[in-house]
């Protein structure tokens, strides 16, 4: 029985150890197989220029510009146009979590509503003043008040005055002696003092001078700035009172300094007053005033209006709209989509496939719903409009917020260097080149690829020599070689 007994415990004491063995070897075998993946994930493809995506090396060194190259990793791998620093790249599950929502940038035209606030004025171009070309005293006032409607040729105030009593009796004196040429200057004198041609009529049929005479109203309309009572002394430049038309009026608005130039004469606007609510009044832009307020910052539009029933009076407050829509297509993106700030405006590039990056880009008009691109961005291209302040602020870490495009004027250098060697079938020199001031970049030792036109007989090792490279699709290509020239 002892003997069963340890037999027993000896077997359970066996496969323990061996269970506790193979979970060790098991656990250090998964590690090691995970440690082996993750290395295999960490090993880069290969390395790229921070400047030119399309430079692309087996392994680390410097990029055409002078830069150390960039490792892309297999998780990381971008082929859009901005991949590079600045990108970034987000898991489907996060985009989904974020509530990350893309639009297109458009070619479209931009329509823009310009919504200010306005006054009803009279119509200038048919408002007179009433001033008189006498001295003298108003006799009788037939308007009593601001306001009061008048039709062309009724009468407005009778007015005692010594020169037009004169006027009269030249103008008698004249008929009965039967003088033409008298007659005829004593009559242009009566017209000039706004005698009627009526009242010149009765005064050559009756002889007899009336000591007040009546003057009518030039048109139809209402008065406005009445300034004289009955008994009131007048004289040329007095201003007796206004007539305005009312079947159009004007709107004088106050548009922002900003948007100046999306207003043209001619274009649609639509006015509304809370006075009548639920009406809408349509009208046209007449004229832009040319100067600027300098408080205010704005500028004032005239716009002309219809009211044929009177229903707009002179100071009325109005809300209108003008309809500035533009004549030519524009790259249009969301408004949303712009992050807006002191020292730049960019938007968040979607590249797909979770990837992302914030670039900058130059605005131009708006309206209520989109922003004019001037530069920066290609018709097509997909921005965020949500979620994109945490995407820029990721992106911002390492971008620098522009295309990482070289610029033309930047693709070539002239610089001497040594030859240190000539490969004839390649047509391939290794040169050892100076440093380049204009890129900032020391001097360095590095292949250049020759251009067809350039003779290599001309040149040997151990030559100095003053040359012009491009950079070509990745290549250091050398567009002009000579001796160099001692200084």
């Amino acid at each position: 029985m002892a003997g069963l007994k340890s037999i027993i415990v000896g077997a359970l004491a066996g496969a323990i150890v061996t269970a506790v063995v193979m979970t060790l070897w098991l656990g250090q075998g998964g590690e090691m197989v995970q440690d082996h993946e993750t290395k295999a994930a960490a090993e880069p493809l290969y390395w790229v220029a921070p400047m030119d995506p399309n430079y692309r090396r087996d392994k680390p060194g410097k990029s055409p510009m002078g830069m150390d190259l960039v490792p892309v990793y297999a998780e990381g791998q971008s082929q859009g146009p901005d991949e590079g620093p600045g990108t970034i790249t987000i898991s489907p599950e996060v985009v989904n979590n974020l509530g990350v929502r893309t639009a297109p940038a458009q070619m479209r035209y931009l329509t823009a509503q310009i919504n200010t606030v306005g006054y009803v004025r009279y119509d200038e171009d048919q408002l007179v003043h009433v001033h008189p070309r006498v001295e003298g005293w108003i006799e009788k006032l037939y308007v009593k008040a601001a306001g009061d409607p008048v039709t062309k040729g009724q009468p407005l105030y009778d007015i005692y005055s010594p020169a037009l009593v004169n006027a009269q009796e030249e103008f008698v004196m004249a008929l009965e002696r039967n003088n033409k040429r008298l007659v005829s200057a004593a009559k242009d004198r009566l017209k000039a003092l706004q005698l009627s041609n009526e009242a010149i009529e009765s005064l050559a049929k009756s002889r007899k001078v009336k000591q007040f005479i009546t003057l009518y109203a030039p048109q139809s309309g209402v008065v406005d700035n009445l300034n004289i009572r009955e008994g009131f002394y007048v004289k040329p430049g007095t201003t007796l009172m206004s007539v305005g038309a009312l079947d159009q009026v004007w709107v004088e608005a106050q548009v922002f300094e900003r948007q100046v130039f999306s207003v043209a004469v001619g274009m649609a606007v639509t006015m509304t007053l809370d006075f009548l609510p639920g009406r809408r009044w349509q009208g046209q832009v007449d004229y832009i005033y040319p100067t600027l307020d300098a408080k205010t910052r704005t500028v004032k539009v005239r716009l002309r209006f219809d009211n044929s029933d009177r229903a707009l009076k002179p100071n009325m407050f109005a809300q209108v709209a003008i309809h500035a829509d533009s004549q030519d297509k524009a790259l249009l993106v969301p408004k949303e989509a712009v992050i807006r700030s002191g020292a730049s405006e960019r938007v968040v590039l979607a590249l797909g496939e979770g990837r992302f990056k914030s670039i900058e880009v130059n605005l131009g008009r708006f309206d209520e719903q989109h922003f004019e691109v001037l530069s920066g961005l290609n018709p097509g291209e997909n921005v965020v409009v949500s979620a994109q302040f945490l995407l820029d602020s990721e992106s911002g870490k390492s971008s620098d917020f522009k295309r990482m495009a070289p610029r033309l004027d930047d693709n070539q250098a002239s610089v001497g260097g040594l030859i240190n060697s000539i490969d004839s079938e390649r047509r391939v020199m290794n040169i050892s080149r100076d440093a380049i001031e204009k890129w900032g970049r020391e001097p360095a030792t590095m292949d250049f690829v020759l251009a067809d036109h350039i003779n290599l007989k001309f040149f040997s090792p151990g030559a100095r020599v003053r040359f012009t490279f491009a950079i070509e699709d990745g290549e250091f290509v050398v567009i002009d070689m000579r001796g160099e020239v001692d200084e």
